[in-house]
């Protein structure tokens, strides 16, 4: 089967090895993604509607790149930092997929790469038309 890799071009892709997305067949594989700037900085600031948000931008655009859209999302898996402030990013979540209502997960977790990120979002697609 082909595999296909999307990279966004982050600065952890080459060093870690990994790619923002990979597509093989139909199904589509997003990374974790997190709302980090290229420099180093992070979208949004203290803000986990903001991060949330741009997590989902950068995992729409990785989709279109590899031939999906977000009406292909089957499941979404959300890391957060703090799950007390989950109307954040639930609220985000919602904004992309409250009609198309893919499994969804999110769990706590101790940290991220940088004490900054709040949210990091992992996606799969299944292209079915």
């Amino acid at each position: 089967m082909t595999r296909r890799r999307i990279s966004s071009g982050g600065p952890w892709e080459s060093v870690v090895g990994y790619s923002r997305a990979v597509r093989t067949g139909n199904q589509v594989f997003v990374a974790g993604t997190t709302a980090a700037q290229a420099d180093g900085t992070v979208f949004g600031g203290a803000d986990g509607y903001l991060q949330a948000k741009r997590c989902f931008e950068i995992i729409e655009a990785a989709l279109l790149e590899a031939g999906a859209s977000m009406r292909h999302v089957v499941r979404t898996r959300m890391f957060v930092t703090d799950i007390s402030r989950w109307e954040e990013f639930g609220r985000a979540h919602g904004e992309y997929f409250r009609d198309l209502r893919p499994a969804a997960t999110m769990v706590q977790v101790a940290g991220l790469i940088s004490p900054d990120m709040l949210i990091e979002i992992e996606v799969d697609a299944v292209i079915d038309d």
